[in-house]
């Protein structure tokens, strides 16, 4: 299994007990669904290892306590102390109208109710304070749009379009650049 094919859990942060027991620190709007998992793959020296869960459990609001069959000491612990975990993308339960995950727009045309084809999505930057669609124009220049409602009109994943509404001036700003 590659990363490309799964998608981001969250990220061992500390140890839970001296029998190995773990806590993740979860990237998810809705926690509980990490409930009694079966399994994960955890992110070890560039690679992704399959490990199977004894017991995981919701431990405060976003974080998740995990027994990893196999890891029953503090040392097992440590060695996984800061990884990642991933789970397949067929896991992720489909999206419907315009609500939609970073990877599923990869490729989308994007519309603007102004300016018509403005691009095709590259990438989305969530590494900042507001999530940013990247598109590359047809001229080869970049155009940064806001992933909100406001921006967002229609997703249309038949047609793989997004239409936006941008805000009046940014893709000229972007243009006459």
């Amino acid at each position: 299994m590659k990363e490309s094919e799964c998608f981001y859990v969250g990220k061992i942060v500390s140890k839970y007990s001296f029998k190995g027991e773990v806590l993740v620190k979860l990237d998810s709007d809705d926690p509980e669904i990490y409930e009694d998992l079966e399994s994960v793959f955890v992110s070890l020296r560039g690679s992704l290892v399959p490990f199977f869960l004894e017991r995981s459990t919701l431990h405060k609001s976003d974080l998740l306590r995990v027994r990893f069959e196999g890891v029953t000491s503090e040392a097992d612990a440590d060695a996984l102390m800061g990884s990642k975990l991933f789970l397949p993308l067929s896991l992720l339960p489909p999206l419907s109208g315009n609500k939609f995950y970073y990877h599923e727009v990869i490729g989308f045309a994007v519309v603007d109710r102004a300016h018509g084809n403005v691009g095709q999505i590259t990438t989305i930057n969530d590494n900042t304070a507001q999530a940013l669609m990247v598109v590359e124009h047809p001229s080869g220049k970049e155009l940064l749009l806001p992933v909100t409602d406001e921006v967002i009109v229609l997703v249309d994943r038949t047609q793989k379009t997004i239409e936006v509404h941008a805000p009046e001036g940014l893709i000229e700003l972007y243009l006459e650049g």
